[in-house]
């Protein structure tokens, strides 16, 4: 499997380094400690408690102190996990709609087959139609397209040698040649897009999000008359991806 560290993954590292830190002072930790302790930086501890607090995993207490939250506990226990951590990707989705303006969704790639985990949408954001199964269209659509170059090559030539690339659009790239060339050249830190690839009138992007050994993306999409909404979107999703990333790691 060919998976490189974005951003995203480094913050969400050091924000667990954080979280573990103050699992060990039950009684509360200054963020001084914090920054010895862990080796960040005042600017970039600072950042990611910021975070840490909006998201519920982290609470400061009356003497400025800082504990661990109601969130972190919820995910942390054995009992009803899938569901707390399901319910907090849910909000998290929820709000990045609503920030963004744009149909949010989280896919995985789960023993060979691309799926849809979870999405967010509204009457002012709607979700993509699934007028073609997003199983076997994975080379038109940007979040098929972020999943398969998480893969190996040997991984993305069995999918495609599973799934026929078929035209959906004029825009859609049905040689297997030129989509593996594309997606080997892609920096893992640059959005994937479908630019009406697999559906006229929507654009969409993706970015990975990987937790171990699970592959993964998170992507959104847009109608196409806020098709110059996407580039500036797609950085912001990127931007804001630590969180899902975080929660899926805990």
């Amino acid at each position: 499997m060919r998976i490189e560290p974005t951003a995203p993954y480094h913050s969400a590292q050091d924000a667990l380094r954080v979280l573990e830190t103050m699992t060990r002072h039950t009684a509360g930790v200054t963020d001084v400690e914090l920054s010895r302790t862990t080796g960040l930086g005042p600017e970039r501890l600072t950042a990611l408690l910021r975070m840490l607090r909006r998201e519920g995993y982290v609470e400061q207490v009356a003497d400025g102190a800082y504990v661990t939250g109601d969130a972190l506990t919820r995910l942390s226990s054995v009992q009803d996990r899938d569901r707390a951590l399901r319910e907090k990707l849910q909000r998290t989705l929820d709000g990045l709609r609503d920030s963004i303006g744009a149909a949010v969704y989280i896919s995985r790639y789960v023993d060979g087959e691309v799926t849809i985990a979870q999405y967010a949408d509204g009457p002012a954001t709607p979700a993509v139609n699934e007028w073609v199964d997003f199983r076997s269209s994975a080379h038109a659509t940007a979040l098929g397209k972020s999943l398969l170059s998480q893969l190996d090559h040997n991984g993305r030539r069995d999918h495609l040698s599973r799934h026929r690339m078929t035209r959906l659009t004029s825009r859609t790239i049905t040689n297997d040649k030129l989509l593996l060339s594309r997606l080997e050249a892609q920096p893992p830190t640059v959005p994937h897009l479908d630019l009406q690839e697999y559906a006229v009138g929507t654009v969409c992007a993706a970015v990975p999000i990987t937790a171990g050994s699970a592959v993964g993306c998170l992507a959104l999409s847009l109608p196409i008359e806020h098709a110059h909404r996407l580039r500036q979107a797609a950085d912001r999703l990127n931007r804001e991806a630590t969180p899902l990333l975080l929660s899926l790691a805990i």
